[in-house]
């Protein structure tokens, strides 16, 4: 009998029934941490049947979602009997382990696909993994199996710098949508900054500061070249909530204060530079509580998440009573915090100043940057819990010679995790060890950087932690494949911020002729493209758009000189090329992350490349402290250097009211 039936059993491998019907565990950003496969393909039905009013925001965000992502009728939100292919979410604190219950779900993709989970939060994260598999599913439909899901950390962040470059809340909101589709669950806003000295003719009076926010406590101190209210800004902590993303708001004090003491030039350290605040200065203390109190109070304060970051990154640690200010000045800065029933972060800075003055620990949150600021263990013997961001590791600085302008997903992807902080090594799961972020700083003020540039460098390593965040150490899918199979994910239902089209090598949009004025069919185009087209050119008026979107503009006859340019975000790019003002040309215009390049007749007529600026040609004292082995922004040398990007995200949306004609429009995705 035994014989018969293991005959039986070649029969069915030779013919490939038995591995065709298990269905492989799909691919999803971040990766499911189990796969229990089964037979078969379920084809959705269009309803999603609730069994408890806490779950109805769930699913009406998956059904909006759903429309948006696919191009589809929004799904149907019922109560009552499933039926085959019904979407069913469940509140079930069973369906996942204790340990997993805040976040943690259960999806089962048979007759039904049934979601289950302890919490409303968990329901939520269930339904991105959904979205992902609908995402990639054939006309077959979703391939049947079962996942239990939960993440390795419960903080998964991202620090995004707002103070040396405005990012506008239009984009936030996206940025959040995209957070979400991925459930990375932090998103730290930091609030105030200032640009290096060296940069501004060595004159702090000068030099660029900003702070973000809507302020009435002190008139004049909001940053004019970009803000937000404080109205919009509570209501984006509350939209990002309801996303599953806390907003961690931060406004830095007492270093990287210079938007402050720009205000009021008494808070400033004569000392140790006037982006310092004075912390001998009997103002300096009131003047940061009325700050924070104006975003803290009433009933339903601005910053309405439960923490809030206060900053006390790098100040100076130049004698021993300075130190003791500064420990005292934190102290009593998270008390004050806390006394808003808030809870405290701030960047590790205890061990760059060492002293006897006691920091309160309890309950309060580290983010450990830099092992020359803070030593992670000593952070966890005093008691403080932790966020893992290590500087050399997951810094960003869009263009800068230092940290990195790319993160090296592949090494991160295969090595890294929270648990590493610099030279340290915390065991996986440490108590004190809450999760990760990583971070854009904008430092580099005026370097032409957008927030397509950043958002380009953001969203690859964005997808990677969300990995490292939720799968932990051992990823099973090998870094090529989850390279090559996360850029055909969408960056969020609804959202396509890399204004990506097709794929390598196809014209994604083509035209006889576009009239002035004329509405095209895509917003614009991300790198890496082409757009070439055809003009029988006429003289053109200064100032002539040939397209526009919300972001850019190009110009066929620019203000002033009358070129080929393009304007985003206030920096306005030129080509040293004027068209005729009659007969027939073919314009080509190719871009990517660090340049555009202009064709003319099938030859490359100008590349606007990363461009080197010089600043001044004095040497200045060093009027802060750095740490070794990464090169320190403050220069002493005769000539103060950076980059600036003259990229551009073709913008498509709308022609211009050009005189010329043109025709054979030609938009086309670089290999």
């Amino acid at each position: 009998m035994r014989k018969h039936i293991c005959t039986i059993l070649l029969v069915f491998l030779s013919l490939g029934i038995l591995r065709a019907e298990l269905q492989p565990q799909p691919f999803a950003v971040p990766e499911l941490r189990t796969w229990q496969g089964a037979e078969g393909h379920t084809v959705l039905s269009g309803r999603v049947v609730v069994s408890s009013k806490s779950l109805r925001p769930v699913a009406e965000a998956l059904s909006a979602d759903y429309a948006a992502l696919l191009g589809r009728s929004p799904l149907q939100v019922v109560r009552g009997k499933a039926r085959p292919g019904d979407i069913v979410l469940r509140l079930d604190p069973r369906s996942v382990g204790e340990q997993d219950r805040a976040e943690g779900y259960r999806l089962h993709i048979g007759q039904q696909v049934e979601i289950s989970a302890a919490t409303a939060r968990g329901a939520y994260w269930a339904t991105r993994t959904l979205l992902q598999l609908a995402e990639q599913a054939g006309i077959e439909g979703l391939p049947c199996g079962m996942t239990s899901d939960a993440p390795a950390y419960g903080m998964r962040g991202f620090m995004l710098d707002c103070g040396r470059k405005y990012i506008p809340m239009d984009y936030l909101r996206d940025l959040v949508r995209v957070m979400s589709y991925y459930k990375m669950n932090t998103l730290q806003i930091h609030l105030n900054d200032n640009g290096f000295i060296q940069f501004f003719g060595g004159d702090w009076a000068t030099t660029y500061s900003a702070f973000r926010l809507e302020c009435d406590t002190y008139p004049g101190l909001t940053a004019r070249d970009g803000s937000y209210t404080k109205a919009e800004f509570r209501e984006f902590v509350k939209e990002a909530a309801s996303l599953g993303v806390e907003i961690i708001p931060e406004i830095d004090v007492p270093a990287h204060s210079l938007a402050f003491t720009q205000y009021n030039p008494e808070l400033g350290s004569r000392e140790f530079g006037m982006d310092h605040l004075d912390l001998s200065s009997p103002e300096v203390i009131p003047f940061v509580e009325g700050l924070f109190r104006e975003y803290l109070e009433g009933d339903d304060p601005v910053f309405n998440g439960p923490r809030v970051h206060l900053g006390a990154d790098e100040y100076s640690n130049a004698r021993p009573e300075v130190v003791e200010q500064f420990r005292g000045f934190i102290d009593h800065t998270i008390r004050y915090i806390e006394s808003y029933g808030k809870q405290a972060v701030f960047w590790g800075a205890l061990g760059h100043a060492r002293g006897t003055t006691p920091v309160k620990a309890e309950n309060v949150i580290v983010s450990c940057w830099s092992d020359d600021y803070a030593d992670p263990k000593e952070m966890k013997r005093q008691g403080f819990k932790i966020i893992s961001i290590p500087d050399r590791s997951v810094y960003i600085v869009p263009g800068a010679p230092y940290y990195h302008d790319f993160l090296d997903i592949h090494a991160l992807y295969d090595n890294w995790t929270p648990a590493h902080i610099g030279k340290t090594v915390f065991e996986e799961g440490d108590s004190s060890l809450l999760g990760g972020m990583f971070a854009v700083w904008n430092d580099l003020v005026g370097n032409g950087i957008t927030v397509k540039d950043i958002h380009y460098r953001t969203v690859p390593a964005l997808q990677t932690f969300a990995v490292k965040y939720w799968t932990g150490v051992h990823p099973t899918v090998p870094f090529d494949e989850f390279d090559r199979k996360r850029v055909s994910l969408s960056e969020a239902p609804g959202v396509n911020v890399l204004g990506r089209h097709g794929k390598s090598g196809e014209v994604v949009c083509a035209m006889a002729e576009v009239t002035p004025g004329a509405e095209l069919p895509l917003e614009e185009i991300g790198y890496n493209y082409a757009v070439s087209f055809t003009l029988d050119a006429a003289a053109e008026s200064h100032g002539t758009e040939l397209f526009r979107s919300d972001h850019a503009v190009v110009y066929l006859s620019a203000p002033g000189s009358g070129c080929l340019a393009f304007a985003r975000e206030g920096y306005l790019n030129t080509f040293n090329y004027r068209l005729p003002e009659s007969g027939k040309v073919r314009i080509r215009i190719e871009g990517d992350p660090y340049s555009t390049r202009l064709y003319v007749d099938g030859r490359l007529l100008e590349e606007l490349a990363p461009q080197m600026f010089y600043t001044f040609e004095k040497e200045l004292p060093q009027v802060w402290q750095h740490r070794d082995k990464v090169p320190a922004p403050v220069m002493h040398e005769a000539k103060a250097q950076f980059k600036y990007f003259r990229t551009l995200v073709f913008p498509l949306h709308k022609a211009g009211t050009f005189r010329s004609r043109l025709t054979d429009l030609k938009v086309e995705v670089l290999p």
